[in-house]
């Protein structure tokens, strides 16, 4: 979802708060009373909307912040294709997923001229092919990590330093997974060494899968967002996980585990999340205030200080806190076939 480690509870990408996965699928309403007509309705992952930005957006323009959060790549997709877009106005997603958002008509061009705070963005983050078609641009980076290896020191005489750890035998029923068709494939792939993990051919697919079923005998289970998966590796002293991000490992901490993370020498999956604008937006002008909004430095110092987030607007902040790692990442592409990543995932949770 990362390699950010978060200072404080109850945030962040995938963020964690009570109730779950259930929580995490609810709206979260925040609003004036003077403001109920002129609202923005934003789709996201927890920690992306938060008080510190959307209070003074409220009030600088007159408007609502209604928030619906997901747990997952494939819930947020789900969402915005039921409505074609039309239930919300911006939403952010990494950037594996333009292609298919892109092509199914749910998203719209950004007019960067109504964002004048993308001159804030950091020399990484301003010209990024993924979020582009031809000449459009369709999103703007907002903030970045891995999905790491996240595990209980005290379970390890020895740091573990490879992903060999979620395939050891002696870890059975011990060790968790993010439930999620494209990172899961993804991290498959970059396991058994493919140089191209987002673009697979037949033999390397049927090898995935069979590498991930031999994994999924050994799980104690899967997990949606944040929340659930801190609770069941707390309560189920769990050794380790293939993580959502950062995070996790202070979300753990506060739970009592000796919690860490680390990016294996086979790689880890890097992200970089965006804000964009849906091609059903009600208001595209309060939609393109808000991405200009997110793109204060503010807030990116914000979302690392506080949760440990790379973000794309405070160079600093990121250094100060040790997102240096960003070499042994593979970040997110639109992969080969999202489909058939998705019914490949399928066919892994159904096998016995």
């Amino acid at each position: 979802m990362s390699s950010r480690l978060s200072k404080k509870m109850g945030i962040s990408r995938r963020n964690f708060l009570a109730g779950g996965a259930a929580t995490l699928a609810a709206p979260f309403v925040l609003r004036n009373a003077w403001a109920s007509e002129n609202k923005l309705r934003a789709l996201t992952w927890e920690g992306y909307a938060e008080a510190e930005w959307v209070k003074p957006f409220e009030e600088k323009h007159g408007a609502s912040v209604s928030v619906t959060y997901v747990g997952s790549v494939d819930e947020m997709f789900a969402k915005m294709q039921g409505s074609k877009g039309s239930d919300f106005d911006v939403v952010s997603f990494d950037t594996s997923s333009f292609k298919r958002y892109i092509d199914n008509g749910l998203i719209q061009p950004i007019d960067m001229s109504k964002v004048k705070n993308a001159s804030n963005l950091t020399s990484a983050f301003k010209d990024v092919p993924a979020v582009m078609r031809g000449e459009k641009q369709y999103g703007v980076s907002f903030s970045w990590g891995s999905l790491p290896l996240v595990y209980d020191k005290s379970q390890f005489s020895t740091a573990p330093d490879s992903w060999d750890v979620m395939w050891d035998s002696a870890n059975a029923q011990q060790i968790i997974a993010l439930d999620d068709a494209n990172n899961s494939v993804t991290m498959a792939a970059i396991m058994l060494g493919y140089d191209t993990p987002f673009n697979l051919n037949d033999s390397q697919f049927e090898a995935v899968k069979q590498k991930l079923i031999e994994q999924k005998r050994l799980l104690l289970t899967y997990f949606a967002g944040f929340d659930e998966g801190i609770n069941i590796f707390a309560d189920s002293k769990i050794k380790a996980m293939f993580a959502m991000g950062e995070p996790m490992v202070a979300g753990l901490q506060k739970k009592g585990v000796d919690a860490a993370m680390v990016i294996p020498k086979e790689g880890a999956i890097g992200w970089l999340d965006c804000w964009e604008i849906s091609a059903g937006a009600a208001n595209t002008d309060l939609a393109h205030a808000w991405i200009d909004a997110v793109l204060e430095v503010n807030v990116g110092t914000f979302l690392t200080e506080k949760y440990s987030y790379g973000n794309a607007v405070d160079e600093k902040a990121n250094q100060n806190t040790g997102f240096t790692y960003g070499d042994k990442l593979v970040f997110l592409e639109t992969p080969e076939d999202f489909n058939r990543r998705i019914e490949i995932w399928n066919e892994v949770k159904a096998a016995i």
